[in-house]
C-alpha cells in the first residue's frame, strides 16, 4: 500500500530574499515600519540620514523636513511587489508620508536558521 506524501515529504524550494530600502521623513519612520511587517518582514535596521537637496529646492518641491531616516527591511522576492506598490499608495496619500522605496536582490545568507527567520518559513 503507498503512503502518502506529508508535508515533510515535499521538499521546498529556497524563496529568493531581497533587500527594501526605504527613506522616509524621521516623523513616520516607525509607522512604515510598522507597515511592512504586514508583507511578512521579519528585520528592519533603521539608520538616521539627511537629506542633500538646498533650501531653494526644498521649497519648489514643498518640502521642509530634512531628517530622514533609511529602512533597511529584509523580505521575500514574492513579497516585494505587492510592499513596494503599498508604499507608493503610502507615499501618495498620507500627509507628511512622502518617501522613495526600492529592492535590491540578495545573493546568500550564513545558515538555514537564519534563512528561515528571515524569509519567515517555518520549521517542521
Amino acid at each position: 500500500m503507498k503512503q502518502q506524501p506529508t508535508a515533510y515529504d515535499t521538499p521546498i524550494a529556497p524563496r529568493k530574499l531581497m533587500l527594501l530600502v526605504t527613506v522616509v521623513n524621521r516623523s513616520k519612520a516607525e509607522f512604515y515600519a510598522d507597515f511592512l511587517q504586514s508583507f511578512e518582514v521579519n528585520l528592519q535596521t533603521f539608520m538616521a540620514a539627511r537629506g542633500t537637496a538646498g533650501a531653494e529646492t526644498l521649497r519648489l518641491l514643498g518640502l521642509t523636513d530634512t531628517d530622514k531616516v533609511v529602512i533597511f527591511s529584509v523580505i521575500r522576492e514574492d513579497m516585494a511587489a505587492a510592499a513596494l506598490d503599498a508604499l507608493d499608495q503610502k507615499f501618495k496619500t498620507i500627509k507628511n508620508g512622502k518617501g522613495i522605496a526600492y529592492t535590491v536582490p540578495m545573493t546568500g545568507t550564513i545558515g538555514v536558521a537564519i534563512y528561515q527567520f528571515l524569509s519567515n518559513t517555518p520549521t517542521y
